[in-house]
């Protein structure tokens, strides 16, 4: 399943964003296997898809959110919720404050 297709099945409500982490090196260059338990968690990962942000209490209306679909992202080393969408890849939901940056 691609990432536009989860974004079909799953669409992140108020402030939360829903991110596709990047895989981690399992290999060096020279060719080498890093032991799963070796390798480092990646704090990275691309938006997938956006809710529609949070509410302002006062007008009622949404505050837009600062990260777009397609942005790169660098993520907190805990946290986030894990979401199955019956793929290989890993996708987290996290709220927009939880997110640290964004990588250009």
């Amino acid at each position: 399943m691609s990432a536009q297709a989860a974004t079909k099945r799953l669409l992140p409500l108020l402030d939360r964003v829903l991110i596709l982490r990047a895989e981690a090196l399992t290999k060096t260059k020279s060719g080498l296997v890093i032991p799963e338990k070796a390798q480092s968690k990646v704090l990275e990962g691309t938006v997938v898809a956006v809710g529609p942000g949070a509410r302002n209490t006062q007008t009622g209306e949404h505050v837009p959110l600062a990260v777009k679909v397609g942005e790169k992202v660098l993520l907190p080393e805990y946290g986030g919720t894990k979401v199955e969408l019956g793929d290989t890849k890993e996708y987290h939901l996290f709220r927009e404050a939880d997110i640290l940056a964004k990588i250009e």
